[in-house]
């Protein structure tokens, strides 16, 4: 009999309604506790999902029927928030980007298999059935050697979207913007399904928004296969046009958008696809990965989606803001080397 994981959030923000929901809908998995530190808030959240409300993080970390911490905090206070976690013993699933530096993320990782405990990244997109799909056609090769991997993200967020926190459009705690809070996702979903990026150049800038960060960015790629890229994402469109990954190789053709295949063509005629389930990326892929925690838990095995897998996405991202700061081509394979 599966003995239900008992789980907690830190951060009581937008996107833990989305945590607390999948963790109450789930058999496996039982919400114990929240933390914020503002009281009104964290205890309003911790009556609406019937848990216990802590003001102090690291009295919460004390509980001994904790055993995994969703951390729902700002990006900058992520590593931090894990670093405690994994020292109390907890396993983490923490949101995008673990770490708005490379240095704090790899930092994150070596505590965690120190402290001999699990850390996922919510990457909710590849849990879609179709991502599924497009993930194992390119690993039987059905288009052919890739060539030219694009992802594009046109979405909206108004000057009071970034106005609304003080940490929201802040390097120090936001990490960047259009690429590092939205973007990645997609970011992600491009080097997962095409391969590593080797280079990028880079453009980011704030074009409509009084943010510090960008709203705007474009790179060019070139992949560790050799196939070229771009990405294009901006959160000044309106109205919003989506998220798509296209992929071109020497066999076929691949759009992927908003978590559906669009078009699919293989020796110049169009597959037939099979049937996917409903997917709606909020709430279904992080009720899938928590689920998948609980059970990462008690088979005593990594997540579906590890700390580690966080790496590369924010490499590109960095890459793109350090191209973008110094104007010169950035060489990935160097940074994560160093």
């Amino acid at each position: 009999m599966f003995k239900p994981v008992r789980f907690a959030i830190v951060g009581c923000g937008v996107i833990a309604d989305i945590h607390a929901q999948g963790i109450n809908r789930l058999e496996e998995t039982v919400l114990s506790a929240v933390c914020d530190a503002d009281e009104e808030k964290g205890r309003a959240f911790a009556d609406k999902f019937g848990a216990k409300y802590y003001a102090r993080y690291e009295e919460m970390l004390a509980d001994p029927d904790i055993e995994v911490v969703n951390i729902c905090t700002p990006s900058g206070m992520h590593p931090e928030h894990t670093m405690l976690a994994a020292r109390a013993g907890k396993h983490i699933i923490c949101e995008k980007p673990l770490a708005i530096k490379l240095d704090d993320l790899l930092h994150m990782i070596r505590v965690c298999k120190e402290e001999n405990v699990k850390l996922a990244t919510v990457f909710p997109r590849r849990m879609a059935p179709a991502a599924q799909y497009v993930k194992q056609l390119l690993g039987e090769g059905k288009l052919g050697r890739l060539t030219l991997c694009d992802a594009y993200v046109k979405i909206y967020r108004s000057q009071q979207y970034y106005d609304s926190a003080g940490w929201r459009g802040t390097w120090a705690v936001d990490g960047g913007g259009a690429m590092m809070n939205q973007g990645i996702h997609i970011v992600d979903l491009l080097q997962w399904f095409a391969g590593p990026v080797r280079t990028i150049y880079g453009k980011a800038c704030a074009l409509q928004r009084n943010i510090e960060v960008e709203d705007t960015a474009v790179s060019s790629l070139t992949f560790e296969g050799g196939g070229l890229g771009v990405m294009v994402m901006t959160t000044t469109s309106n109205p919003e046009l989506g998220q798509r990954v296209e992929l071109h190789g020497e066999k076929g053709t691949l759009v992927y958008e908003d978590d559906q295949i669009k078009q699919l063509m293989i020796d110049g005629e169009a597959v037939e696809l099979p049937a996917f389930e409903p997917f709606a990326v909020l709430p279904d892929g992080h009720r899938i990965q928590i689920r998948d925690m609980a059970y990462a838990v008690r088979e005593g095995r990594e997540p579906v989606v590890t700390g580690e897998d966080g790496i590369h996405a924010l490499l590109m991202i960095l890459g793109t803001y350090e191209s973008s700061r110094i104007g010169k081509e950035i060489d990935l394979g160097m940074t994560a080397d160093r």
